[in-house]
């Protein structure tokens, strides 16, 4: 009988440490209100808002990528960069001009350790025309697209994503159009994102 007792108390602390790790609205996550349409087909969407230059993104984009190889087969990740003043604008030029190329993976950790470990100046077209020239892309192509009539679109559409989803720092984190989350260890970032991707799953009342 006492051991029935130890079994139900160490069930009883498990459920309730279950329910205190639970995210919290307004602690660990921000829900959107209202929420914005999602651009992922029938997949739940995770947009990554970042810069290369933020250090905190940098912190973060180890876990990430690791959580990206492993994410499941119903969630797509898109990366969108922040421009909060015309000093970003160039890094998001580039993210979007090797996406183009098909080169943006290849280079995507380069250019995070370029500006947090390297510490090199990539802020003018010629400087990162350089940069990635040495890596292997095609000068020329990445300067057609780097000043493609589409790019203006694209860095618009950035911008604007940014004030619809009212992103103040970075990274910000959205999952399915709902659910905001920035200000956390990286960690906690992770663990944040996995349950609610659960939740929208849930609502969702898909499987995986």
């Amino acid at each position: 009988m006492k051991f029935i007792k130890q079994l139900f108390a160490i069930l009883a602390l498990l459920c309730a440490t279950q329910v205190l790790a639970e995210p919290q609205p307004g602690k660990d996550y921000k829900v959107l209100n209202p929420p914005q349409p999602t651009a992922a087909g029938g997949k739940i969407e995770v947009l990554e808002f970042f810069f290369y230059g933020c250090s905190h993104c940098f912190k973060l984009h180890p876990l990430l990528s690791a959580w990206e190889k492993k994410m499941p087969n119903d969630v797509e990740l898109t990366y969108v960069p922040a421009i909060f003043n015309p000093s970003w604008e160039p890094m998001a030029r580039t993210l979007y001009a090797l996406e183009a190329l098909g080169q943006q993976k290849q280079l995507h950790d380069e250019l995070f350790n370029a500006w947090n470990t390297k510490i090199q100046d990539l802020t003018d077209e010629a400087k990162i025309t350089n940069f990635v020239a040495q890596r292997g892309v095609d000068g020329k192509k990445f300067g057609e697209a780097y000043n493609s009539f589409s790019m203006q679109s694209k860095v618009v559409r950035a911008k604007q994503m940014g004030q619809s989803y009212g992103i103040r720092g970075t990274p910000t984190l959205v999952v399915d159009g709902k659910y905001l989350i920035t200000g956390l260890h990286p960690p906690e970032t992770i663990e944040v994102l996995n349950a609610l991707i659960d939740k929208a799953r849930k609502e969702r009342g898909g499987k995986r």
